[in-house]
Formats: C-alpha cells, structure tokens, sequence
C-alpha cells in the first residue's frame, strides 16, 4: 500500500516544484515537450520523469456545499451572461453547466454551484436572479 503525505510548499524539494511547473506548462500547451518545458524551468528530462507521476498539486477547497439551480431564461444575446455575473458578484464557483435546446425562445439551465462554508447567501443570488429582465424561472433543486 502506497504512503501518502501532504507538504507545506516550503518543505517541497526544488526540483518537485520545476515538475509541477514543467507540467502545467505542458498542460497548458505553453511548452510544445517535456524537453521544452524542463528547459523552461531549469531541470533535466531525466528529473522531469523520474519524478512526473509522484507530485501533484494539493487542491484544497474552500467551499462548503453543493447546490444544484435550475433557471430559465429567454434565449437572447447577453442574458446567460448576465446570470453568469450575478454569481460572480457573491464569489460563487460554478463548477457545472448544463443547458438543454432552448424551446419557443426560452432556455434552461442546469447549473451546480460551491458556496463557501458557513456563508448563507443562496437566498439572495435566487432573488437577485430571479428579478432580472429575461429571467422566467429560478429554483433550487438540491444542496449538499
């Protein structure tokens, strides 16, 4: 069975935190190789392999709860957007979208949110959302 540890950055070998940085380069298709992106932060090929499938970066969420929103709107120019920033006003995640084909100009939208911990602001968002030009429908179907 394999050992598991989570690390401080500062107690990070150098050379683990070039991998990490070699491989977000590669993902993010800012380096075209393993031998452009090792260059590019300064360790050999050999360094980038040997320890490429041992390091990765720790994500910890500051979120609290899931929530799943459906909304309809009227399927314009502009109008998804401006729900998109009334989430981003409050600092919510939206970590999934879905939309079905919109039907007699109205589209629907499944969303699922991260909410930070402790902080109760769902209520609002739904009446915020819910009064914009545009907005037909706006509903809470679950929270975690």
């Amino acid at each position: 069975m394999e050992k598991y540890y989570v690390l401080k950055e500062q107690a990070v070998p150098e050379v683990l935190l070039k991998v990490v940085e070699a491989k977000r380069l590669i993902a993010a298709g800012k380096a075209a190789s393993v031998l452009e992106a090792a260059e590019m932060v300064g360790i050999s090929r050999s360094s980038y392999y040997k320890y490429k499938d041992d390091i990765e970066v720790y994500h910890q969420t500051e979120t609290g709860r899931k929530v799943v929103l459906v909304v309809q709107l009227d399927d314009a120019p502009g109008e998804f957007l401006s729900v998109l920033n009334a989430f981003a006003e409050f600092k919510v995640n939206i970590t999934n979208v879905h939309q079905a084909a919109s039907v007699n100009g109205v589209a629907s939208l499944m969303l699922v949110l991260e909410t930070p911990e402790g902080v109760d602001y769902l209520p609002e968002i739904v009446k915020r959302i819910g009064n914009r030009n545009g907005v037909h429908y706006v509903k809470i179907l679950a929270k975690e």
